[in-house]
């Protein structure tokens, strides 16, 4: 079993930053691609990004490209989602997720474990 831990959410304003950070612990997850997904009050869990195992993949959804970045130490057993230039629509409790499938997995239904998640508010 994997537990999954974010941290780093909070309060800013439009054009700040802020990094989120996920803590996994139980086991590595170093065999794992890694993905943050980000939900808004009466919207579906979206996918934000994606990471492979390595590191040396991504994928982002393109309304985050250019100002969001995600990152990992597998000798940590941990996932960072730097953001940058935050807008009001990047409002959401953001995930954290496991997924044992091959790169670039978008799909929240294919990932294997969840943090509880961190709120993220963006006021304008």
């Amino acid at each position: 079993q994997v537990q999954l831990v974010e941290s780093g959410g909070g309060l800013v304003q439009a054009g700040g930053s802020l990094r989120l950070s996920c803590a996994a612990s139980g086991r590595t997850v170093s065999r794992n691609s890694m993905g943050w997904f980000r939900q808004a009050p009466g919207k579906e869990r979206e996918f934000v990004a994606v990471i492979s195992r390595s590191g040396g993949n991504t994928r982002y959804t393109d309304s985050v490209k250019g100002r969001f970045t995600i990152s990992r130490d597998n000798a940590k057993n941990t996932v960072s989602l730097q953001m940058n230039s935050l807008k009001p629509e990047d409002t959401a409790v953001y995930y954290c997720a496991a997924t044992s499938g091959v790169v670039g997995i978008t799909t929240p239904g294919r990932y294997d474990y969840w943090g509880q998640g961190t709120q993220v508010t963006v006021s304008s």
